[in-house]
């Protein structure tokens, strides 16, 4: 725990107590007692999207945390949590300084965040230059858990590759040889289409095309007159948010869906079929979790989660509910004591978790080992086809930890 002695408290002290009173302050901000720093909250750092395209996965990422931290009765290994929070708008632009906010003003103990690959990016230089432990509960930029890992960077999401790259072999057994590929044009949407190809054509497949369009942009109507034209197999897309939602919706109302199949990265379809109704039903997705996964841990996630906030949960609030789960590691394996954060993050490194995905440990690199799912969009939920993938685990290229 710092401690921060006001100006006009300090000079009060200089005529109160002369220059051996400040002896004794400045050896009590030096040397806090192990009672005073372990009777502090852990402050976390929230820097996840509020507003704007993704701000719906921001609040479900923050919920399922807190819902985690809740059951645990506000405490994980018996350290009191403290919330701070920041809207990061999914401008890369204002990331670097919004992190330096947090660690340098806020004084955060570690920070959890967030959905925008080129926004976490961000977050992962200043967590390296500054030895702040980050928990990155969406963003599945490659590097993060690639050429710029650390001991204390971890994912409860994903990679860009980990949950495209199986569907690359679920396409082409289903007897798919041409396809399209669709995306945003930033990191995200070109690792998860390039993850995708590399598991297409590996099988034997080939992307005849791909389409793109700058981020957040969602005026999709002449990339759809071109997947008309070019009459693939089928079509593998990812959008997220509000995107994901315009463009299944302009989708279906050029009628593609009837004689092109849709596939796509799970979050074409996640959180975004309520507002894309009928028009999702068919479409199919990989990722790592399922709406209706038959196990004991999500069957109680969903039923505490719709508790808490009357919606269903969803694999964004998987994410930040694992996110506490995780630091809970940590801190269970100190009894709640940061200062002893080379043993938490060896525990977390090191954890096993039972998660409403499935089983769920991590690599050397921090990135989750998980099943990646196929899905299908019946009955309004993503509901399980089959595992497109077992225990998946990302090749963490690049990565020297």
């Amino acid at each position: 725990m710092s401690l921060i002695v006001p100006q006009n408290s300090l000079s009060r002290r200089r005529f109160l107590m002369g220059s051996a009173g400040l002896a004794t302050a400045a050896a009590a901000f030096r040397f806090p007692t192990p009672a005073i720093a372990q009777g502090a909250p852990l402050r976390v750092g929230f820097m996840l999207p509020y507003s704007g395209t993704f701000a719906k996965l921001g609040k479900f990422i923050d919920d399922g945390f807190r819902l985690h931290v809740e059951q645990q009765g506000g405490s994980l290994g018996g350290r009191r949590i403290e919330f701070v929070q920041v809207d990061d708008e999914s401008k890369p632009e204002s990331a670097t300084d919004n992190m330096n906010r947090l660690i340098g003003r806020d004084k955060v103990d570690l920070v959890i965040g967030t959905v925008h690959s080129g926004v976490a990016m961000a977050m992962v230089k200043v967590a390296r230059d500054t030895n702040t432990t980050l928990i990155i509960p969406n963003a599945g930029a490659n590097e993060a858990t690639g050429p710029m890992c650390a001991p204390q960077i971890f994912r409860t999401s994903f990679s860009n590759w980990q949950v495209c790259q199986p569907m690359g072999k679920v396409m082409f057994d289903a007897g798919h040889r041409n396809v399209v590929t669709i995306s945003w044009r930033y990191a995200a949407g070109d690792q998860m289409t390039d993850a995708f190809k590399e598991g297409f054509t590996k099988a034997g497949g080939k992307v005849v095309d791909h389409l793109a369009l700058p981020f957040p942009e969602v005026e999709f109507q002449a990339l759809i007159t071109r997947i008309a034209t070019l009459k693939p197999d089928a079509v593998f897309a990812f959008f997220a948010g509000g995107g994901a939602v315009k463009f299944v919706k302009d989708y279906a109302a050029a009628g593609l869906n009837k004689s092109i199949p849709l596939y796509g990265a799970g979050f074409l379809t996640d959180g975004t079929i309520p507002a894309q109704g009928a028009d999702a039903t068919g479409v199919k997705t990989t990722l790592h979790y399922a709406d209706d996964l038959d196990n004991p841990a999500n069957k109680a996630f969903l039923a505490a989660f719709k508790a808490k906030t009357g919606q269903d949960g969803d694999i964004y609030a998987v994410q930040g509910f694992d996110a506490a789960a995780l630091l809970a590691e940590g801190l269970k394996a100190t009894k709640g004591d940061w200062s002893a954060r080379k043993e938490a993050l060896a525990a977390m490194r090191a954890a096993k978790i039972d998660s409403p995905r499935g089983p769920m440990s991590f690599n050397r690199a921090g990135n989750p080992v998980q099943d990646v799912y196929l899905r299908e969009v019946r009955n309004g939920r993503n509901e399980l086809v089959s595992i497109a993938g077992k225990a998946v685990d990302d090749p963490a290229r690049g990565c020297r930890a």
